[in-house]
């Protein structure tokens, strides 16, 4: 099976990286609007609950399938779910910040949507300073 194609989640794509602030600074830069416009779209604001809908400002429309405060949030993304996750990096003082979208349609959507989360967290790093 080629690499990012599952059996169960189809194409596939996780990203992170180690940011130097705690996960709660790194929590706040990804569930605020701010962040949340610049991961999820712009417009979009769901409640931070399961079942929540939402819609962006492009149209693209989703559900919100589980949110754990300042750990986890987990979206449908019109046919693709997203999962962002925030933990402690070793000693607790940094995060390890994880964006892995699933359902893709291909290999080429999949280097796509790496390439937009590789963006998106240099963008998150870059507002945290």
């Amino acid at each position: 099976m080629p690499t990012g194609l599952t059996q169960d989640a189809g194409w596939e794509i996780g990203v992170s990286r180690t940011l130097p602030h705690p996960p709660s600074v790194v929590w706040e830069a990804v569930s605020g609007p701010d962040g949340l416009a610049r991961w999820l779209g712009p417009g979009a604001a769901p409640a931070p609950e399961r079942g929540a809908r939402y819609r962006t400002a492009d149209g693209v429309e989703g559900e919100v399938r589980g949110y754990r405060a300042g750990e986890r949030v987990r979206v449908t993304r019109g046919s693709t779910t997203v999962q962002v996750t925030v933990s402690p990096a070793a000693g607790g003082t940094k995060a390890v910040l994880r964006f892995h979208e699933e359902h893709l349609s291909s290999a080429d959507e999949r280097e796509s949507r790496r390439a937009h989360w590789r963006g998106v967290i240099d963008g998150i790093a870059r507002d945290l300073g």
